[in-house]
């Protein structure tokens, strides 16, 4: 049979997704396992999530050397015999903190699991937090950071982040070298002491996991000593925000980052899904209106995008892209006019069906292994979510209007309203 490439072929668009369903159980010390059991290998994740982020610091960069730190030392292991062990096994570790909360994660063949579990709880229990590790990390990390404040498009994210949240508000909040290079060993201590030692936190297992994994992650886990009593958190304020653009000369750069966006809402907000909807119109995928005239008609950049990022207690608008000093302002007025014709003119039908069928397609792109289905349901587990939030999000994105995005971008892309932030010049 010859093919007729002239003709696109046939397909579905995706209408709903179903997902495996998330077991809880509960160790016998209270704290709870969420399973999404999918035997596709014998591969698991445990995940062990803190409320240890910078919403909980007191010293900024604390909850980052703490969680860090977990894996450099423990009263029976040095920081060398961690690393043999876990090379020994076939582990792969991470050590993350964020904003809203910091965790442990830990692959490994489900084999492998009754040999992880005695390390993983040497390291929550038992850190020694040695100097000369601490003294390392510190430098890596001012290495890093010096390397990533000369370029723009780092810094232009810090100052954006720190215009719409304020710099000591935790998710306006970035790691500095000056506060890095006098963070002391007792406040990273203090960190551990308050927010991960014996603190409760939620065990998220994914992968090949049956009733026996159960059995042994509550017998290494199951009788650490649990406070209930809250943690201290910080104290959110009101930003004093004005829409004065700020501006980073670089006179020896050939470029300008630009950022431009507002503060919006979280996932929980009713109106998210139209933002998401607007937003992938706009910038957030290849064939969006901004690449289209920015990169594609105007030669202007390599790429531009737009995106709603959340959190926990809030989110933000945010437009990105790098272009050359002689286009910034140019590029600026382009993305005002698209921005101008989303409030003034409809959505063609084809154009919003295009662009609902490759966020349909996405979503279910991003729930191949029960990994990635474990990252999604981490939104309802941990952020109070509607449980129904994953089953019903393609619905959702299928409900939108034209007229939806169209008072969406009225109401919420006011031009006025966005905060600008250039790096490089104008």
């Amino acid at each position: 049979m010859v093919l007729d490439r002239t003709q696109s072929p046939a397909f579905q668009a995706i209408q709903e997704v179903r997902l495996p369903p998330v077991q809880t159980h509960y160790l016998d010390n209270g704290l709870p396992l969420h399973i999404i059991a999918v035997a596709h290998q014998p591969v698991l994740r445990l995940e062990c999530v803190f409320e240890a982020g910078t919403w909980y610091e007191q010293v900024a960069g604390t909850s980052f050397f703490a969680m860090k730190m977990l894996a450099e030392g423990t009263r029976s292991r040095t920081s060398t015999e961690i690393s043999e062990y876990i090379d020994r096994y076939g582990v792969f570790m991470e050590l993350n903190s964020g904003p809203d909360r910091a965790s442990v994660v830990i692959y490994c063949l489900t084999k492998f699991l009754p040999n992880v579990l005695p390390l993983l709880r040497e390291m929550l229990t038992e850190p020694t937090f040695p100097e000369k590790e601490l003294e390392d990390l510190r430098n890596i990390t001012l290495q890093n950071l010096r390397v990533n404040y000369e370029k723009n498009a780092y810094l232009a994210g810090v100052l954006f982040r720190e215009k719409l949240f304020g710099a000591t508000h935790p998710y306006g909040r970035s790691q500095r070298p000056d506060l890095v290079a006098q963070l002391s060993q007792s406040e990273v201590v203090a960190f551990y002491e308050k927010a991960i030692r014996n603190r409760p936190f939620q065990l998220i297992l994914a992968g090949d996991a049956t009733e026996n994994e159960v059995l042994l992650i509550n017998r290494e886990l199951g009788k650490l000593p649990v406070q209930t009593d809250s943690l201290p958190s910080f104290a959110s304020n009101i930003l004093a925000d004005n829409n004065v653009p700020v501006l980073a000369e670089k006179p020896e750069s050939i470029q300008s980052s630009i950022r431009l966006g507002r503060r919006l809402f979280n996932r929980a907000h009713p109106d998210f899904f139209k933002m998401l909807i607007t937003n992938e119109v706009l910038g957030g995928y290849f064939g969006s209106r901004l690449m289209k005239n920015i990169r594609e008609e105007k030669g202007f950049t390599y790429g531009i995008s737009s995106n709603v990022p959340s959190f926990r207690r809030d989110g933000y608008f945010l437009i990105a892209t790098d272009v050359n000093k002689e286009n910034t302002q140019q590029t600026l007025d382009e993305i005002h006019k698209e921005i101008r014709i989303l409030q003034t003119e409809p959505v063609s039908q084809d154009e919003l069906e295009t662009v609902k069928n490759y966020m349909a397609g996405e979503f279910v792109g991003s729930l191949n292994t029960p990994f990635e289905i474990a990252d999604r349901y981490k939104v309802i587990l941990l952020d109070g979510i509607a449980p129904d939030f994953l089953t019903t999000y393609i619905q959702n994105l299928r409900a939108i209007t034209p007229t939806d995005i169209m008072e969406t971008a009225t109401h919420y892309l006011a031009v006025e309203q966005l905060r600008e932030v250039i790096v490089g010049g104008k």
